[in-house]
């Protein structure tokens, strides 16, 4: 099974923090699993960890790299995807992230209800 995180989740994961279900932490732990970090978080927490909303490891991507998560980058399709989303959510990072579990058939791990309103596979962060 292939999984993305969400960026909340990535984040729970990282600081080992217990509000992460015990399901998630089963399958992110999975070596068997793929588990995948999209650009669109790291941008995300780029922008709010300069916003001074939250606390995020300074080397997040040697964070993912150990965690042995894979990088997914932003296509140009991606972009037209997400944009083309219905506006069930008004998230931007959140809509790619859609976008992306969508064109590359990953569930997506996240504790945001929104997120059902677009069909896509969940598993509940």
């Amino acid at each position: 099974m292939s999984y993305l995180l969400d960026t909340h989740t990535l984040l729970w994961w990282l600081a080992d923090h217990p509000t992460l279900s015990e399901p998630a932490r089963s399958v992110i732990a999975n070596p068997h699993h793929l588990i995948v970090v999209s650009a669109v978080s790291a941008w995300e927490i780029s922008i709010k960890k300069t916003l001074g909303k939250l606390e995020a490891p300074s080397d997040l991507e040697g964070a993912i790299h150990r965690n042995r998560f894979e990088s997914l980058v932003i296509s140009i399709k991606d972009g037209e995807d997400a944009g083309a989303l219905p506006n069930y959510h008004r998230d931007p990072f959140d809509r790619m992230l859609i976008a992306q579990a969508f064109r590359n058939q990953l569930t997506i791990v996240t504790r945001d209800e929104k997120f059902q309103q677009y069909g896509v596979p969940l598993l509940k962060a």
